[in-house]
């Protein structure tokens, strides 16, 4: 009999920690892994197909599922990430699947409501109130008794979860809250942030793990917090089972299916928080999920329970009986959380190849690496990792922990002298953290590239800034949009990890960089929300923020978009360029020994845009209205040129000053081919036509490298164009374009310090001929820009440069 093939929506993987969580689901032979996701990332050896779709935009997530179920089955939904259970429970409700529908999953998150609703059932819960502002505040320092807690109503995990001894705590507290907590990069925040202020109930904290299915608890387990780091309730660690008496486990085990059933949960896998107090038991959050990270192998090595296993049946309707434990657990189980006691860089870590025997060390993850940031309270809310041990009784299994914990080697290193760490005065502990935030962030940034050595480049995270081609774009937004997704794909296939920045959205291109960890970004975004004048401020983003970036700085990028600026420099440094003048109104005059014939360019766009036949003009009369239709029409300076019949040579550069600075073979374009009336220039249709284009005009010659072209040109056009390069203050790479007068005289026309490095195109093509493959190109690339970072101070590369 052919076994039915069913199919599981998973609501976002999640980082890659949750690896496990795929490994598991895979060993499921018959099951078929949807999975909904912003892209496709590591998890994807583990699944069938992917729904590509922001999951913080709740609405377009519901519609890029529902559309996809029109197609396609969909036989159950499941999220083991927190911040997207209130999103599953939307497509619950709009595919009609098993689950917890919205409404009810909303009412328990929401730790407020949920509270509400436990005082509504005669259940216990702390005296609370909202304080969304400094008002309610007051009022609620003077009714409540001390001390109190501070938390946001849909926050996850214990991030922003803040004990104040007294009045004084309490309102400095919720300003650091309100100051640091951000709902665009804290997709648990997707309904809005709302502090709630609380009582703190003194008492053993437990988890109580369960699997309901059909409205009846089909089975459940107890662990125990160890005590948390305060104010911040830091996790330190758990024990499984509970060591509380029988009698009160089963209190709780009662509170909990009494709220759970009474609220309408039907069906779930639950990680249900509380505390028992002197008074007895007391709910503290509900998550309708399966515990994170360690407290999956908890229940799995104790009673032999597999939480996602049953997770999935639950999704699926896939009736099983009660699972009766045995008297006594298969194991005892002890788990730590490693954290750093403040905000800092990881500087070295070791553990052992394996771990000894006889410390039966179970599970063992460690998030960071050496150079990474370590954000603790009040800058951040990261744990350095994690481990289980197991023993034949709860003092054997911690003794276990702490032998092994031994053997688990980290530290941490101060700031550098010019970071903002440790140099700026806070009144108290709990003001605005933001700034050191991202200034250890950034540091650490540094720290990891200047250890980075040619061996261990690519095990860096690296960030594609670019511009993602929207759909039915012209060619022009096309060829933009290629590049990133080619340079992506090939640091992919190198062993790269790479994270896409799309610029053309901001606010989300922004997001990512907050949220990622990327240590440097490979700049080649040509726009922001369409503008191509805003390119330099992509640099001016990363300087900002502290990101490490590979290319030119936004000085650079900015100024070479202004042509006639260049124009005036070059002039300065005796570069030569073709006569020119510029006019910013019809009534500027022009110099009286220009030429015929004249060439009429926008004075501060690239890519050809604005540069038609038309541009070249023989009279006065085609001249004036060349710069009526360039003032007035495309609202742009004019830059006004002789016109240059001759070859026109492309000049890719790769390096810097100090550091391997090369010219690579020369790019020709000859014009010989092209018809009596059309002028030698290469236009905007020329470049991105839909016919006729650069890449297949038979009238156009392009020879790389040049043949038959004098050594001594090759040497004099090589020569201005470095100088070219150097004094505009150009990085890592580039393109000098230089034309040919009617004497065979080199001028320059432009640099472009952020040339299309896309696969075919010029300058990987005459790298290629100097013996980089278009790999090697890339990574030359990435190890300049990292030699820049490793042997400057910080933003050194933003000084201009001095010629």
């Amino acid at each position: 009999m052919t076994q039915k093939i069913k199919t599981i929506l998973i609501v976002n993987t999640g980082y890659d920690h949750k690896r496990f969580i795929f490994k598991q689901l895979r060993r499921r032979k018959d099951l078929r892994i949807i999975v909904l996701n912003k892209e496709i990332n590591w998890a994807a050896q583990y699944v069938d197909e992917w729904i590509i779709a922001d999951t913080f935009s709740h609405r377009l997530a519901v519609e890029a599922v529902v559309k996809y179920s029109q197609k396609n089955r969909i036989d159950g939904v499941l999220t083991f990430w927190e911040d997207d259970v209130l999103l599953t429970s939307k497509i619950v409700d709009e595919l009609h699947l098993i689950g917890i529908p919205h409404q009810i999953a909303f009412n328990l998150r929401n730790k407020f409501k949920m509270r509400e609703f436990c005082e509504s059932i005669g259940v216990a819960a702390p005296k609370h109130t909202l304080v969304n502002s400094e008002d309610e505040l007051k009022k609620a320092a003077k009714d409540f008794k001390f001390p109190v807690v501070i938390k946001p109503t849909l926050g996850s995990m214990s991030s922003y979860v803040v004990k104040a001894q007294n009045s004084d705590e309490v309102f400095q507290i919720w300003r650091y809250i309100r100051q640091n907590i951000n709902v665009q990069t804290e997709s648990s925040l997707h309904d809005g942030i709302q502090l709630l202020m609380e009582e703190f109930i003194e008492g053993d904290e437990v988890d109580v793990d369960l699997l309901i299915q059909n409205g009846k608890t089909k089975f459940w387990s107890i662990t125990d917090n160890l005590s948390t780091q305060e104010p911040y309730f830091i996790e330190s660690g758990m024990i499984c089972p509970s060591n509380l008496p029988d009698s009160q486990q089963k209190e709780l085990l009662s509170i909990a299916e009494n709220v759970l059933e009474r609220a309408g949960v039907r069906d779930g896998c639950i990680h249900f928080e509380a505390k028992y107090s002197k008074s007895g038991p007391v709910p503290i959050e509900v998550n309708l999920r399966m515990g994170g990270d360690e407290v999956y192998w908890l229940p799995k090595r104790v009673w032999h329970v597999d939480m996602i296993d049953y997770a999935v049946k639950i999704a699926l309707g896939e009736y099983f009986p009660s699972i009766v434990k045995p008297l006594e657990p298969f194991s005892y189980m002890a788990s730590t959380s490693f954290v750093s006691e403040r905000s800092a860089i990881l500087s070295s870590y070791s553990v052992p190849e394996s771990w000894p025997k006889e410390l039966r060390v179970d599970q063992y993850d460690f998030y960071k690496e050496v150079g990474d940031s370590v954000l603790t309270p009040p800058d951040g809310f990261e744990y350095l990792g994690w481990m289980t041990t197991m023993g034949d009784n709860p003092i054997d299994a911690s003794e276990n922990l702490e032998e092994a914990k031994k053997l688990v080697q980290f530290e941490v290193i101060p700031f550098s002298n010019l970071s903002v760490i440790g140099k700026t005065k806070r009144s108290s502990r709990f003001k605005s953290a933001k700034v050191s935030q991202q200034s250890i962030k950034g540091e650490a940034r540094l720290i990891k590239l200047r250890a980075s050595s040619k061996k261990k480049q690519r095990q860096l995270n690296i960030g594609i800034a670019c511009n993602k081609a929207a759909t039915g774009g012209d060619s022009v937004e096309s060829e933009i949009g290629a590049v990133g997704t080619t340079i992506e794909q090939t640091l992919n296939e190198i062993g790269y990890k790479t994270t896409y920045v799309d610029f053309n959205n901001l606010s989300e291109a922004i997001s990512v960089l907050q949220t990622q960890p990327i240590d440097l970004v490979f700049n080649v975004g040509e726009r922001i929300n369409g503008s191509s004048l805003l390119e330099p401020h992509i640099a001016s983003i990363l300087d900002a923020m502290q990101i490490p970036y590979t290319g030119s700085n936004p000085f650079t990028l900015g100024f070479c978009i202004d042509k006639i600026r260049v124009k005036k420099l070059l002039t300065y440094h005796q570069i030569p360029t073709a006569k020119w003048d510029y006019m910013y109104e019809m009534t500027d005059k022009l110099r009286t020994d220009f030429v015929y014939p004249l060439i009429v360019k926008p004075g501060n766009s690239d890519d050809s845009i604005g540069i038609n036949q038309e541009s070249v003009v023989t009279n006065e009369k085609e001249l004036k209205r060349q710069l009526e239709y360039m003032l007035h029409e495309l609202k742009r300076p004019a830059l006004i040129e002789e016109y240059l019949p001759g070859d026109e040579y492309a000049v890719s550069i790769l390096g810097n000053e100090n550091d391997d600075l090369r010219v690579l073979p020369l790019d020709r374009t000859i014009y010989d081919k092209f018809s009596g009336d059309r002028w030698h220039i290469l236009t905007f249709e020329d470049k991105y036509g839909e016919d006729i284009n650069l890449d297949n005009d038979p009238t156009l010659i392009v020879e790389r490298p040049p043949k038959n072209v004098s050594s001594k040109l090759i040497k004099l056009i090589s020569e201005i164009s470095l100088d070219t390069f150097l004094i505009l203050g150009a990085h890592d790479y580039g393109r000098v374009d230089v034309k040919l007068d009617q004497s065979g005289n080199p001028h320059v026309l432009e640099l472009n310090p952020n040339p299309s490095i896309n696969r075919g195109r010029c300058v990987p093509e005459v790298a290629e001929i100097d013996g980089l493959s278009y790999p090697d190109f890339l990574e030359k690339i990435i190890s300049l820009a990292i030699n820049r970072y490793r042997d400057e101070r910080p933003y050194a590369h933003l000084q201009p440069v001095i010629k």
